[in-house]
């Protein structure tokens, strides 16, 4: 028989993230939020125009296009269209992985 271990996965909410910043970095939680918003406007302005964003050891933030193409429906099996978009890709650094395989 094949059991799977199930393990909880927290999801840490922005907010979490704003008070382990603070804590982290000296900051108030106020400024910490600033600093968290200013970073993902600055991502999200810098691959809007096609720009890739490397932190060295953490990682790398981009886009891929992702053509038009044919889909089914699973409940009807009817072909759907799926519109050409952007997609947003995230590769991890090497730092990154060490620290979280360790």
């Amino acid at each position: 028989m094949n059991m799977t271990k199930q393990t909880e996965v927290k999801i840490m909410s922005k907010q979490e993230l704003v008070e382990k910043m603070a804590e982290k970095a000296g900051l108030t939680k106020a400024d910490a939020a600033r600093a968290l918003d200013a970073f993902m406007a600055s991502i999200t302005e810098a691959l809007k125009s096609g720009d890739k964003v490397s932190l060295v050891g953490f990682g790398t933030f981009a886009t891929s296009e992702r053509p038009a193409r044919e889909g089914r429906n699973p409940r009807t099996g009817e072909t759907v269209k799926i519109a050409a978009r952007t997609a947003v890709t995230f590769k991890a650094g090497s730092k990154l992985k060490e620290a979280v395989n360790k």
